[in-house]
């Protein structure tokens, strides 16, 4: 009987152990690079580019410059939410605010300063 109960005892730690290595390998949905389609601005319809990286656990990234400039703009602050995130950057003399919530592996829909819709594609790396 005791044999039969240190098993399940052995089992049960096993199990603890495997699923906590295992919540710690996966990754942040969000880290990558996004093209996000922004629907009825005043201007009509554009693209932006974001690029968001794991930094030391904090998410960091920038507003990416496809313009020969290539002055990309940086992420003044990402909140996240579970499966949402919040991208906050100036632009334009203004602070705005881009909320993304998590579609399927490659999709996520939100909205500018929540006006605005918006849909994001993940960029993959070729």
């Amino acid at each position: 009987m005791k044999k039969v109960t240190l098993v399940n005892l052995m089992v049960v730690i096993l199990i603890v152990i495997a699923t906590n290595v295992n919540a710690q390998t996966q990754t942040n949905y969000f880290i990558g690079k996004w093209d996000v389609l922004l629907k009825g601005l005043p201007d009509g319809d554009t693209h932006m580019k974001f690029n968001i990286a794991d930094s030391a656990g904090h998410m960091k990234g920038a507003l990416l410059d496809t313009t020969d400039a290539h002055k990309d703009i940086p992420l003044t602050k990402i909140e996240q939410d579970g499966d949402k995130v919040t991208l906050y950057f100036s632009t334009q003399g203004y602070d705005v605010s881009l909320l993304l919530a998590k579609k399927d592996d490659d999709h996520a829909t939100g909205s500018l300063m929540g006006m605005f819709d918006a849909n994001a594609v993940r960029l993959k790396e070729k």
